[in-house]
């Protein structure tokens, strides 16, 4: 392991474009191997993760991501195309030499941290992403049949399912407080009545932000908590939610989910929940020519034109070059507006998969346009697909089948269900 003069391979300090914009810095970086993070004597290792989940892709997207803190330490997978698997141990596991399994693996602690640094590969978990989604559309299956059994209205149904499903991801990945949501079924499993007034103020919170109990909650926009309405659970309804709990949300595939979730809530589709989806790759074969294609030719002479002013910046004095920069800075920032402006329909596939995968596809090119203007000085003004007001309004998707069953609210709950679900930074 050799430590580069440049930091390419393996660096302190790792310098990064941070997702969503902005400069960081990564306390440990060793190219294809690793991302660590360091906190202070009993800090936060979930705000280390969240740090790492925010500079991974500035950094290639390393196998491991690795917390630590005076005595704790935490190795999160983030091998793609597998489910995520945590390690954890302590300084005494390791001073021990204990030969016992790391919680949750039969890998002893000190083997975790010698696979760190030598052999990633060793800790990577053999459950796919497609089991632990089929896992989750069973699940929620096994919900909307209860809901449908008592008589509830299918768009409310779906609609409340959607809120549901959203809770369980964002406590995963640390959109919401760690383990929120599980530690509210918990405490209301045999409560039914308890657990529904609980669930309605954190719908209220998410809503607006602010505090929920003990806990700060984050505003999500969007429109899924526009209001509190929530269906009545029953004993054996939250038996199914916890079991739903226990599964790693972070792992599920959000491009081919849509599909199995509806399956699951469609009793004339429940047939088709085990049999073969449109994948992720399937859909970029259309993505990819028809939406990315053009838009990446128009960056690549943006970023011509750019880095020619650029150029030019090097040479000139005064006003010159303070001219030369500002003409620079506007193209990206006009190219940044371009894509936010992009309108896409899609007249078919009602469970939002082919939007996810193009507003991801979108997302990462503008990523790349930020990451241009950020290493040549331009740090503020990308307006940001994210952060754009008219992004739902832009994913246009028929409503689903099992949401045209209500009369009258199929279409406004499809789209606010596509565009909340496609939205991964929504406070």
């Amino acid at each position: 392991m050799t430590l580069t003069p440049t930091g390419e391979t393996y660096a302190f300090e790792k310098a990064v474009t941070k997702t969503g914009g902005g400069a960081g810095y990564a306390d440990v970086w060793r190219k294809d191997y690793f991302a660590w993070e360091y906190k202070g004597k009993d800090g936060s290792l979930t705000a280390a993760y969240e740090q790492l989940l925010k500079y991974r892709e500035g950094l290639d997207n390393p196998p491991l991501l690795v917390v630590c803190d005076l005595n704790r330490f935490e190795v999160h997978t983030n091998f793609t195309g597998t489910a995520k698997q945590v390690f954890k141990f302590n300084l005494d596991d390791l001073a021990t030499a204990s030969t016992a399994p790391t919680v949750g693996s039969s890998i002893p602690p000190l083997d975790v941290l010698r696979a760190v640094f030598k052999a990633p590969d060793r800790l990577r978990p053999r459950e796919t992403l497609e089991h632990v989604t089929q896992q989750a559309a069973r699940e929620f299956a096994r919900l909307a049949d209860s809901l449908r059994a008592r008589g509830e209205d299918p768009g409310l149904a779906a609609r409340f399912l959607v809120r549901i499903l959203f809770c369980l991801f964002a406590e995963d990945v640390g959109l919401l407080p760690r383990d929120l949501f599980t530690r509210l079924v918990a405490g209301s499993r045999t409560r039914p009545a308890a657990f529904s007034g609980r669930l309605r103020e954190l719908f209220r919170t998410m809503a607006t932000g602010g505090d929920f109990g003990v806990e700060e909650i984050k505003y999500f926009n969007g429109g899924l908590f526009a209001d509190d309405q929530v269906l009545e659970l029953s004993a054996e309804d939250l038996a199914i939610l916890s079991a739903a709990c226990r599964l790693d949300w972070a792992s599920v595939e959000p491009a081919i989910f849509g599909t199995l979730f509806e399956r699951g809530l469609d009793p004339a589709k429940r047939a088709q929940l085990g049999a073969h989806y449109t994948s992720r790759e399937d859909i970029l074969l259309i993505v990819e020519p028809v939406v990315v294609a053009p838009l990446r030719r128009r960056w690549i002479e943006v970023q011509q034109e750019a880095q020619a002013l650029l150029d030019k910046r090097k040479f000139a004095r005064g006003a010159a070059r303070a001219r030369y920069e500002r003409a620079a800075h506007q193209l990206l920032l006009s190219f940044a507006d371009e894509l936010a402006e992009n309108r896409i329909l899609d007249p078919a596939a009602g469970s939002g998969n082919f939007l996810y995968l193009a507003l991801r596809r979108l997302l990462d090119l503008e990523k790349e346009a930020m990451s241009f203007g950020l290493v040549n000085g331009c740090k503020r003004g990308f307006r940001g697909l994210a952060q754009s007001s008219s992004t739902e309004s832009r994913l246009i998707s028929t409503p689903t089948s099992w949401l045209r069953q209500s009369s009258g609210s199929g279409t406004s709950s499809g789209c606010a269900t596509t565009a909340s679900a496609s939205r991964r930074h929504p406070s």
